[in-house]
C-alpha cells in the first residue's frame, strides 16, 4: 500500500455501471465509498434516484448514500465539508479510497473545491421564481443561453433552481455565472486517480431506458405519488419526479410522462458526458472493461 492517500474517483453518465465498478475497487483495495450523487442523499427518493440496492450496499461500506431528508437544505459547499471530513476518517484507516457519482458539481466540489460567489439582492431570485411560474421554465433557459452560454452548456438547464442560481449570479453582478468558477482553492491533502465509464450512445440511451423500464416495474409511481404534495421542494426538482408529477396534475398521461423520464434522463446523461469530456485527467474506459485491467492501470497510478 502507498503512503500517500489516494481518492480512486469514478465517473461517468447515468446507469454507465459506475455502481458496480466502485464496489468491485472497494473490495479489492479493502477500502469505503463515498457516493457523490446529490439524488442519492435523500432518504425518500429510493426507485426514482437508483439508489444501490441492499446487496450492493452490504458488498462494501457506503457513505452519504440516503442519509439527509427532502426537508432539509443540503447544499454542494456543505457536501464538500461533510465529505472531507469523512474522508480524513477514512484516509486514517486505509490510503486508498473510492468515490463515485455522475453529479459533475458535488465531484468537483470534493477534488477541487466549491468555488465562491458574491451575495445579490434576495430581490433577483423573486423575481425569477416569478418569471418561472408565468413565462416557464424555457424563457429563463434562453436568458441563461444569452447570459453565459458556457454555463448553459455544463448546467442541468432542466432544473429550476440549478438556472435560477445561475442567472441570479449574472444578473446581481454583470459578469457570467461561469467566471466565478475554476478560480485557485485550497490543495488536498490527497493524490487523486480518475477513472471514467463510457459506451456508445445507442447502447447508454438502451441502458437508461431498460433503466427507466425497471423502475417502473419496481415502483416508481407509487414511490412519486407518496411524495407528489411536496412537488415544490428543491430536492424533488429532478428527472423521474417531475415529469410523475405534471401526470398526477393531469397534464400528462402515464404513457407520455414515462417517455419523458427516459427522454430527460438522456438529455441529463449527454450533459454528464459534456461535463466529464472537457477533464484531460479522466482515464476513460469502455463499461465492458476486464474490471482487471483497470486495477493495473490504478497500481500504476499510484
Amino acid at each position: 500500500m502507498p503512503q500517500t492517500n489516494t481518492l480512486i474517483t469514478i465517473v461517468g453518465a447515468t446507469a454507465i455501471g459506475k455502481t458496480a465498478l466502485s464496489i468491485k475497487l472497494a473490495q479489492h483495495f479493502n477500502c469505503e465509498i463515498i457516493s457523490c450523487d446529490s439524488r442519492q442523499f435523500y432518504k425518500e427518493m429510493t426507485i426514482g434516484t437508483a439508489v444501490p440496492d441492499p446487496d450492493e450496499l452490504a458488498a462494501a461500506p457506503h457513505h452519504f448514500i440516503q442519509n439527509r431528508s427532502i426537508f432539509e437544505d443540503y447544499s454542494v459547499g456543505q457536501f464538500e465539508k461533510d465529505a472531507l471530513a469523512k474522508l480524513d476518517e477514512l484516509f486514517a484507516e486505509n490510503p486508498i479510497q473510492i468515490m463515485v457519482g455522475g453529479s459533475g458539481l458535488y465531484v468537483d466540489a470534493v477534488l477541487k473545491g466549491f468555488d465562491e460567489f458574491p451575495d445579490v439582492a434576495p430581490q433577483i431570485r423573486i423575481d425569477l421564481t416569478t418569471e418561472l411560474e408565468n413565462k416557464g421554465i424555457e424563457h429563463l433557459q434562453k436568458l441563461l443561453k444569452e447570459l453565459d452560454i458556457e454555463t448553459y452548456n455544463t448546467i442541468a438547464i432542466d432544473n429550476p433552481h440549478r438556472l435560477i442560481r445561475a442567472l441570479e449570479i449574472c444578473i446581481g453582478t454583470g459578469e457570467t455565472y461561469s467566471s466565478f468558477k475554476n478560480k485557485p482553492k485550497a490543495p488536498r491533502n490527497f493524490q487523486i486517480i480518475k477513472i471514467g465509464l463510457k459506451a456508445d450512445r445507442e447502447i447508454m440511451y438502451d441502458r437508461i431506458n431498460h433503466r427507466v423500464d425497471i423502475m417502473v416495474e419496481n415502483g416508481l409511481i407509487e414511490e412519486a405519488k407518496q411524495l407528489h404534495q411536496y412537488k415544490e421542494l428543491n430536492a424533488l426538482q429532478t428527472v423521474g419526479y417531475r415529469e410523475l408529477f405534471e401526470y398526477f396534475d393531469g397534464n400528462f398521461t402515464k404513457e407520455f410522462a414515462i417517455e419523458e423520464i427516459k427522454k430527460n434522463s438522456r438529455r441529463f446523461a449527454k450533459r454528464q458526458g459534456t461535463w466529464f469530456r472537457k477533464d484531460p485527467e479522466i482515464i476513460w474506459f469502455d463499461f465492458k472493461e476486464d474490471v482487471n485491467n483497470i486495477f493495473t492501470t490504478i497500481e500504476s497510478k499510484k
